[in-house]
């Protein structure tokens, strides 16, 4: 009988985290425990290292997943794990999960089987108190707004041209569209407004891409709220609440260290989702990461035209980040839905749905190489899949000149990976020419067509008539430079979430763009996303449980 996530997690004995910490050089005087076993890393730590050199950093993206999830942070584990069972000193950087998924269909993003971090159960509820934070000050900036509206609107906002919206860390559809201030004048001033869940919350990109407290702060304030009565942009920083948000989000910047299954060093730190944000964890946690160890595995969200897509035009650009090497994450389970298979029958062998559903991996080797560093297909092996499959995969990666190398990750850990690390070291020893897909100075309607093309293999983008008002007072108030966080479903390239495979003869849908000022980048909402989740018909939430000794059961 297969144990679970957890009941893996909670036999296993977690060394304390100076312990942890001393393994990459943290000295204990620099930490801020949570307990026992997970920490903050302080401001004069942080600084502590910045004269060390950077060591190699590692891409993990994956192809497009079925909706349960490939295992792309068990790799991300895993790999870190193996790197360390063969000699290389390595940490791990991931992001944190949300409370959206974990009590919903996905489930948490802590890894899995015998990679996974620990402890889990406090990863994937309050962990340290991140995304609460982060909630906190989206809504004080939102209270505000309406606090000024209520007190005689001494910034002449548009109460009709508000944009900026309330959070929750939860899938909660009833809150996307609501209206405040009913109940006469006393309650404030009547509107339409909406919950977007917090990891879609500007604030969260913000935290993520920040590099220090002063920086932090320069973005809070430089968040758009909407527009003044005359039609001009409003910023947060008008209403002088940008001090008051930096005080609740001053612990919240500081990484979060703990520790894998294998007792190797984590950063996990900030939890953007990719299909509606940027995807990556904090640039805090990957610039210390790699100077504590001479290679750092980080993660992108989803597939690779949506996570790697933004790590390597967004992050890379704002952190001066250069990938030395990319592991894909496919599964035979996740090619057979993209070709054709139901999710409920991805267990059974299909070699004729794998061999419809490969083009998929194909065009995530290819979107990857057009960045110019080298890359290496992880098959990450489930136990239903059938040596038949298996070796259909690595043939089709070797007669493309690609890198494979099959995992056991979830069942063996480090061990299951050594012949991914191996592989990994060697490919970031070749030859790497990183580069953005786009240019900067290019016109944003030319990045957003850029990406259509090239990333999502589309014929080209179609914009609604808001998405043209948007795009037009964008450029008019100067920020056409700025890099652009497409948001789009994660279950196809195109943005028809039943378009599996490789999509033809489609156009990219572009329903409305959002100007982001204070995280730096422009948000394009394509297809059906939304940026507050619901919950399924059965949520995981049904399933967690717990006991009179306080012990959390069903959680994965």
């Amino acid at each position: 009988m297969f144990k679970t996530d957890i009941e893996i997690a909670q036999e296993t004995k977690l060394e304390k985290i100076v312990d942890i910490a001393k393994k990459i050089d943290i000295d204990e005087k620099f930490l801020e425990p949570y307990g026992y076993y997970k920490a903050k890393i302080t401001e004069e730590g942080i600084k502590s290292f910045e004269k060390n050199p950077d060591g190699k950093l590692i891409l993990v993206t994956a192809v497009n997943p079925t909706p349960a999830g490939e295992g792309k942070t068990t790799v991300s584990v895993g790999l870190a794990q193996a790197l360390n069972k063969i000699g290389k000193k390595t940490t791990l950087a991931l992001r944190e999960p949300s409370l959206g998924p974990v009590f919903g269909i996905k489930g948490g993003a802590a890894g899995g089987g015998y990679s996974q971090v620990i402890p889990m159960e406090d990863i994937n509820l309050h962990f340290t108190g991140d995304m609460h934070a982060i909630t906190a000050a989206n809504n004080l900036l939102c209270a505000c707004i309406d606090n000024n509206l209520q007190q005689g609107n001494s910034i002449n906002l548009d109460s009709r041209r508000i944009t900026f919206k309330r959070c929750l860390d939860m899938n909660d559809r009833a809150l996307r569209n609501i209206i405040i201030g009913l109940g006469g004048k006393i309650n404030g001033v009547p509107r339409e407004d909406g919950f977007q869940i917090t990891v879609a919350s500007e604030v969260m990109a913000i935290l993520c891409l920040a590099i220090d407290l002063a920086d932090l702060k320069k973005r809070l304030g430089n968040i758009n709220i909407g527009y003044h009565i005359d039609g001009t942009l409003a910023y947060a920083r008008e209403l002088n609440v940008e001090g008051a948000m930096t005080a609740l989000l001053k612990d919240a910047l500081k990484p979060n260290l703990v520790q894998t299954l294998e007792h190797n060093p984590a950063f996990i730190h900030g939890g953007p989702f990719a299909n509606i944000a940027h995807g990556c964890n904090s640039v805090r946690a990957t610039k210390l990461a790699l100077k504590t160890g001479d290679y750092t595995v980080t993660e992108a969200g989803f597939g690779s035209d949506l996570g790697a897509e933004k790590f390597l035009d967004i992050k890379c650009r704002v952190a001066e980040l250069k990938p030395s090497c990319m592991v894909l994450v496919a599964t035979c389970r996740a090619l057979k839905y993209n070709g054709g298979v139901k999710k409920e029958d991805t267990k059974l062998e299909n070699l004729d749905a794998l061999s419809k559903g490969i083009v998929n991996l194909q065009t995530h080797i290819e979107n990857l190489q057009k960045y110019g560093v080298p890359v290496v297909v992880a098959i990450n092996r489930f136990f239903a899949d059938t040596d038949a499959e298996l070796e259909y995969i690595t043939k089709f990666c070797s007669e493309l000149s690609v890198d494979v190398s099959l995992t056991e990750i979830f069942e063996k850990g480090g061990e299951g990976g050594k012949d991914l690390a191996e592989k990994v070291v060697n490919a970031t020893e070749q030859k790497n020419n990183f580069k953005p897909i786009y240019d900067l100075n290019i016109p944003l309607k030319e990045k957003i067509e850029t990406i259509a093309k090239e990333i999502y293999r589309a014929d080209g983008v179609v914009f609604s008539s808001t998405a043209e008002k948007s795009l037009s007072e964008i450029n008019k108030n100067g920020f056409e430079n700025l890099p652009v966080c497409i948001a789009k479903t994660q279950y196809s390239l195109s943005d028809d979430p039943t378009k599996l495979g490789k999509p033809t003869n489609f156009s990219i849908n572009v329903k409305d763009i959002k100007l982001c000022s204070g995280a730096g980048f422009i948000v394009v909402y394509t297809g059906d996303i939304m940026t507050m989740p619901g919950l399924p018909k059965q949520p995981a939430a049904n399933n967690i449980d717990c006991d009179k000794n306080a012990t959390i059961i069903g959680l994965f």
